[in-house]
């Protein structure tokens, strides 16, 4: 009887065993086409990326374009009445300087 009980706990430890193995033979495979399909996403990703990327640096250097044309047009503005009435006549405009003298 002991012969039995102690024979088919043997065969059911190799059962037991042969099961992990085919699981982890599976698992490992699981895991390898896992990897697989990130791999394939990354590299789809990076393809996409710079053509966003190309979009927002269009964006921003045309941001820096309207900077740099409101600037300029700024400046522009305030060398013309210099220019036109010298530092006198804006002084005169001046409310303070008005009073001083």
């Amino acid at each position: 009887m002991t012969q039995s009980v102690s024979f088919r706990i043997t065969r059911t430890a190799e059962d037991v065993a042969q099961t992990i193995n085919a699981l982890s033979q599976r698992l490992v495979k699981l895991e390898q086409r896992l990897e697989s399909l990130e791999l394939q996403v990354q590299q789809q990703r990076s393809a996409e990326m710079p053509a966003e990327e190309l979009a927002r640096l269009d964006d921003v250097d045309r941001l820096l374009m309207d900077c740099q044309s409101l600037l300029q047009t700024s400046a522009d503005a305030e060398v013309a009445p210099e220019a036109s009435g010298g530092f006198g006549s804006s002084a005169d405009g001046d409310p303070q300087h008005q009073q001083a003298a």
